[in-house]
């Protein structure tokens, strides 16, 4: 916590009242992250401040630990429980709340500042990205790298900002809690403390790989298990894969948007499998059996009764693929009648004998017979 708990409403920063839920924050938060990430914005300023600004909120009332603690100081402010100030005048004080309002206030800000006058652990920030997958590895499931671009811990120090040999320790000018309070006007105001950043510790010799910060923007690459069945527009979460906390706090979490490429004749809906099968005007009308593709390779028959209309669907159990509960699905297949473009001579008088010989079967006579009972559209001159 500093000055900015104070001064910034974290819900009118994520657009957000202060009684959603945490649900509701976090789709917020991800919608506007999605949004403004510096990879979907380049050279954006703007957007980049803005981006860091959410994700700060979001780092605060995103969880509901912090987000009560936010509350309660917020409230405490609101009720001008900062009226007399703080010890030192009108410069800084270290940030100790337990001297300041014994048995009083203090387990509120105790909690602010982590407990025990140190700056508390903080979760890294979530991170997303795009995955394309194939129809095939979509239905199978695979486990594929993936690079992913974010502030991940330092290798070379391990996280903790020192360079090799060097030490950590405690900041001797805010004790350790990262903040300092400076009284303004008779209202006490929390600061980050200048000396150590708001870390709480200084570092004799700073990593020279992340600048002592603890972690290093970069690109990663990790392995993604895409599991079998998994739809196209699926979001997949990939728990501490995500940027590096601080403090000794955990890494965020990475979500996957998987995109899957179209299948050349299949289309899936749900658990089950669609294709189109042309079929000619003979195995339509005399009945057939025909060869039908599977998505696993190789074919099946399937056979079509004589005088099946086009458009007719067809559905086949245990012929499609199996989903993450392992159940295999079925495939529906729907006949298209195809009309030939070019006719040998032969097949022309054969198709002619076959119109003259069924002249009589007019197969609008149903159909005009229904137009005609229809009510009519006078239409006025």
């Amino acid at each position: 916590m500093n000055q900015e708990w104070a001064d910034k409403d974290y819900y009118q920063i994520l657009g957000v009242s202060k009684t959603a839920s945490q649900d509701e924050i976090k789709k917020k938060y991800r919608k506007l992250a999605k949004e403004l990430h510096p990879d979907a914005n380049p050279g954006n300023a703007k957007a980049e401040s803005r981006f860091k600004e959410v994700s700060e909120a979001y780092d605060v009332v995103g969880s509901e630990v912090s987000r009560k603690e936010y509350d309660e100081f917020r409230d405490a402010v609101a009720s001008g429980a900062y009226a007399g100030g703080f010890p030192g005048g009108g410069g800084y004080t270290q940030a100790n709340f337990e001297d300041t309002f014994p048995g009083g206030f203090g387990d509120i800000f105790g909690n602010l500042f982590g407990g025990g006058g140190r700056t508390r652990a903080r979760r890294g920030s979530d991170l997303e990205t795009t995955l394309t997958v194939s129809f095939a590895d979509s239905l199978q499931g695979i486990i594929t790298p993936i690079g992913v671009n974010g502030d991940f811990a330092c290798k070379s120090c391990k996280a903790t900002g020192a360079a090799a040999g060097s030490q950590r320790h405690t900041c001797n000018v805010c004790g350790g809690s990262g903040q300092l309070v400076k009284n303004v006007g008779g209202f006490g105001v929390p600061q980050t403390c200048n000396q150590c950043r708001g870390n709480g510790f200084t570092i004799d010799r700073p990593c020279n790989d992340c600048r002592g910060v603890g972690a290093k923007r970069e690109t990663r690459t990790f392995q993604i298990k895409i599991p079998r069945g998994v739809k196209d527009g699926s979001t997949l979460r990939h728990t501490g894969f995500g940027a590096a906390g601080s403090n000794g706090g955990p890494s965020g979490d990475l979500f996957v948007k998987v995109r899957v490429t179209p299948h050349p004749i299949f289309t899936r809906k749900d658990d089950s499998l669609e294709v189109n099968v042309p079929i000619s005007i003979a195995e339509a009308t005399l009945g057939s059996e025909i060869e039908v593709p599977m998505v696993t390779g190789g074919t099946f028959k399937l056979k079509v009764p004589a005088g099946t209309p086009s458009g007719k669907k067809f559905r086949v159990k245990n012929k499609g693929f199996m989903n993450a509960k392992g159940k295999i699905g079925d495939v529906v297949i729907t006949v298209e009648i195809a009309i030939p473009q070019k006719l040998s001579k032969a097949a022309k008088s054969a198709l002619q004998e076959f119109a003259d010989a069924t002249s009589s079967e007019n197969p609008r006579t149903a159909f005009l017979e229904r137009a005609a009972s229809a009510p009519r559209i006078v239409v006025e001159d």
